[in-house]
C-alpha cells in the first residue's frame, strides 16, 4: 500500500474518532443546555402561554437523534385569562401529551456552522391531544396587532428550521367547545396524521403555498360517533380524510338521526316537533380555507358536494304543537343569524331523496310525499355582509321526481339583506298521473284521486315574511275524486258515490280549460299564518293556485270541506239536489212526449 493511502486512512480514522468523541461529549454535556433552550424557546414563542416538560431527554449528536420521554405541552390557564382581559388570547389552545417524541437524523454540524436545523423525520408515540375552543368576539372585530412570527422567536437560535416529515399515528383527540360558560366535548380515537415539509425561516411565513409553515397536513379518522347534548340525536360518519395541500375534506357515510325509533321519538318529546333523519354517502368540501377555519371557526370554501343520500322529515299530529310565530325564521334568515362566517361559492346536490311524512290525528294514518333523486346547485351561500353588498342573492336551482314520477324544477332567490325575508321562487312540473298523490292525500284527508292527467304546472311567486303573491298555471284533464268514509262508518257505498258525484260535477272542474273552454289561472295573494313554517307557507301558496285553477272558489271550497267533514248531512242535501235535478230532467222528457202525442193527433 502506498504511503499516501496510509495517511488518508489515518486522517479518516482520526476524524471518526473525533466525531465520536465530540458526539459523546455533547451527548453528556449538552443535555442541560438543550433542555434549557427547548423550554425557553417554547415559552418565548407562545408569549408564556405554553410550557414544556418531560421525564428524560436522550441525545445522540453523532447519529442526529433526540428522544423526549413522556413529554407534555401544557397551556397556562392563568396566562390565558390575562390574555383574554387584554384581548390577546386566541380562540383555541392545546394540551398535548405523548409517551415519546422521536427526532431522527438532524445535522449538528449544520446547526453549529450555519445555524440551520434540518430534521428528516419526527415521530409521535401515543399522542393525546386536547383542543379547547373558546370564541372571543374581539378576534372577529378587532384588527390584530402586529405580533411576532415563529421565525422572530427562533431566529436568535436558528436561521431556519426544516422538518421533512412528521408521523403521528393512533392519536387520541378531544375537542372541547366552551360557549356561554358551558363545555361540550367530542372525542376521537385512532386518528392518523401526516405532516410534510415544515419550513420556518424569514420568508416562509409569506409563502401562500404553506399552511402554518407546512406544505401538507393529512388527517385520517376511521370512524366517528357523537351523541348531541340533547340526548336525542346522534351524528356519525364512517371515514374522514382531510388534506391541506389539496384543501379538501371528504366524509363518507355521514348520518344525523335520533337514537330511537319514530314512535319513541315523539313519545319522548311528547310534542309535535319535526323529526329529522339525514344520511349521505358523500360529503365533500373543496378549496376549504383551513387557516380561517382553525383560527376563527369560519367556513370558507369554493365547493361543497352532497351526493347519494336522503333527508326525511316527520311530524305526528297526535301530539300537541306549540303555537309560536315562525316569522323571521326562513332558511336564509337562519343562515344570517349564524355567528360564524359561512362563505361557500357553490353547493352541489346529487341524487338525494327527500321525504316528508305526517301522521294524522284524525285518521291515525301516516301520509308521505317524496322528492326522489333530487339534484341541483346552490350559489352564493354566505352570511358575509361584505360580500352580500356586492351580490345580495343566494340562489338555488333544484329538480327532483315528485312521487318518483313527474319532474319538478324549482328556482329560489333569497335576498339575504332583506329585513322582511324577501325571496322569489318559480318552477314547473311535467306530465304525471294525479293518483300518485294519494300516498299523502288519503291518510291525511280521507280522500283519493280516482283519475287525472297532469299535463303541466308552472308558477312564479314573490314572497316575504307576511305574504306570497304570484301566478299559478295548472293544465290537467279527467280529474275525479273519491271521498272516503270520514265520519259515518255506516255510510253506504251509494251515499258515498252520490257525495263524490256532487263533488266532481258541481264543486270542482274536471279539466283546465274547463267544459266551457275557459282557462283558469291562479292569481295568488296569500296572507301567511305567522305560526306556519317557511315550507308550509310555500305549500299553502301553491295550493291556493291549484284551487283557483280547479275552479274552487271560497264558497265551493267551503262546500267541499263540508262534504269531507259533515258526511251524512251533505249526503241528504246532495240527494235533494240530485232529486231536483232528476225531476227537472224527467220533466223535460215528459214535455217532449206530450208534444209528440199532440202532433200525432
Amino acid at each position: 500500500m502506498k504511503p499516501i493511502w496510509k495517511w488518508i486512512i489515518g486522517i479518516i480514522a482520526v476524524l471518526i474518532l473525533a466525531i465520536l468523541g465530540i458526539g459523546w461529549y455533547y451527548s453528556r454535556n449538552w443535555k442541560p443546555i438543550v433542555e434549557e433552550k427547548l423550554k425557553e424557546t417554547v415559552s418565548k414563542a407562545t408569549n408564556g402561554l405554553y410550557s414544556l416538560k418531560y421525564d428524560d431527554l436522550d441525545l445522540n449528536v453523532a447519529l442526529g437523534n433526540v428522544t423526549l420521554k413522556n413529554a407534555e405541552l401544557i397551556p397556562d390557564s392563568a396566562i390565558y385569562r390575562k390574555m383574554v382581559l387584554t384581548k390577546e388570547a386566541p380562540n383555541s389552545r392545546y394540551h398535548i401529551k405523548l409517551s415519546a417524541l422521536k427526532v431522527r437524523r438532524f445535522n449538528i454540524w449544520d446547526v453549529i456552522k450555519n445555524r440551520k436545523l434540518y430534521i428528516k423525520e419526527i415521530n409521535f408515540d401515543s399522542p393525546d391531544i386536547h383542543m379547547i375552543s373558546e370564541r372571543h368576539a374581539y378576534n372577529d372585530t378587532i384588527q390584530p396587532q402586529q405580533s411576532k412570527t415563529l421565525y422572530d422567536n427562533i431566529k436568535d437560535v436558528f436561521s431556519s428550521i426544516n422538518v421533512r416529515d412528521i408521523h403521528i399515528d393512533n392519536v387520541k383527540f378531544k375537542f372541547s367547545k366552551i360557549e356561554e360558560g358551558k363545555s361540550s366535548d367530542i372525542v376521537l380515537d385512532s386518528i392518523g396524521i401526516k405532516v410534510h415539509d415544515i419550513l420556518v425561516d424569514q420568508a416562509s411565513i409569506h409563502d401562500t403555498t404553506r399552511l402554518f409553515y407546512t406544505k401538507m397536513v393529512e388527517v385520517e379518522v376511521p370512524k366517528f360517533e357523537y351523541e348531541l347534548s340533547n340526548g336525542i340525536y346522534k351524528a356519525k360518519f364512517d371515514h374522514l380524510i382531510m388534506n391541506t395541500q389539496d384543501q379538501n375534506v371528504l366524509l363518507t357515510k355521514v348520518e344525523y338521526a335520533p337514537k330511537m325509533s319514530k314512535a319513541a321519538y315523539f313519545k319522548a318529546r311528547n310534542e309535535n316537533i319535526t323529526m329529522a333523519v339525514m344520511k349521505f354517502d358523500t360529503l365533500r368540501f373543496e378549496k376549504l380555507d383551513f387557516k380561517e377555519l382553525i383560527d376563527n371557526q369560519q367556513t370558507i370554501a369554493q365547493h361543497v358536494q352532497i351526493k347519494n343520500g336522503s333527508v326525511s322529515l316527520y311530524n305526528d299530529k297526535r301530539y300537541p304543537k306549540k303555537s309560536v310565530s315562525k316569522i323571521g325564521k326562513s332558511p336564509q334568515q337562519q343562515l344570517m343569524k349564524v355567528k360564524q362566517v359561512i362563505r361557500i361559492d357553490s353547493v352541489f346536490v346529487d341524487n338525494v331523496d327527500v321525504l316528508y311524512g305526517e301522521h294524522s290525528a284524525k285518521y291515525n294514518k301516516e301520509g308521505v310525499i317524496t322528492f326522489n333523486h333530487a339534484k341541483g346547485t346552490l350559489t352564493n351561500v354566505t352570511n358575509d355582509s361584505t360580500l352580500l353588498v356586492k351580490n345580495k342573492f343566494m340562489r338555488a336551482d333544484l329538480q327532483a321526481r315528485i312521487m318518483n314520477a313527474g319532474l319538478l324544477k324549482i328556482q329560489f332567490g333569497f335576498d339575504m339583506l332583506s329585513k322582511d325575508g324577501y325571496h322569489t321562487y318559480k318552477g314547473s312540473l311535467g306530465r304525471m298521473q294525479a293518483p300518485a298523490f294519494n300516498k299523502i292525500l288519503t291518510p291525511l284527508l280521507n280522500a283519493e284521486i280516482a283519475s287525472g292527467n297532469i299535463r303541466s304546472i308552472s308558477f312564479n311567486y314573490q314572497a316575504n315574511d307576511h305574504r306570497n303573491w304570484g301566478e299559478f298555471r295548472f293544465d290537467y284533464d279527467h280529474l275525479k275524486l273519491n271521498l272516503m268514509n270520514a265520519v259515518d262508518p255506516g255510510m253506504s257505498k251509494t251515499k258515498k258515490g252520490v257525495l263524490s258525484f256532487v263533488v266532481n260535477n258541481i264543486l270542482i272542474n274536471d279539466s283546465n280549460p274547463d267544459a266551457n273552454e275557459k282557462y283558469h289561472i291562479g292569481k295568488v295573494n296569500y296572507k301567511r299564518v305567522p305560526e306556519h313554517t317557511f315550507f308550509k307557507t310555500l305549500w299553502q301558496s301553491l295550493l291556493d293556485g291549484i284551487k283557483q285553477c280547479a275552479g274552487i272558489s271560497k264558497e265551493r271550497e267551503a262546500k267541499l270541506m263540508g262534504a269531507a267533514e259533515k258526511g251524512k248531512d251533505v249526503v241528504d242535501e246532495t240527494k235533494g239536489v240530485v232529486k231536483r235535478t232528476g225531476n227537472f230532467i224527467k220533466g223535460l222528457f215528459k214535455k217532449k212526449d206530450k208534444e209528440k202525442e199532440e202532433k200525432k193527433n
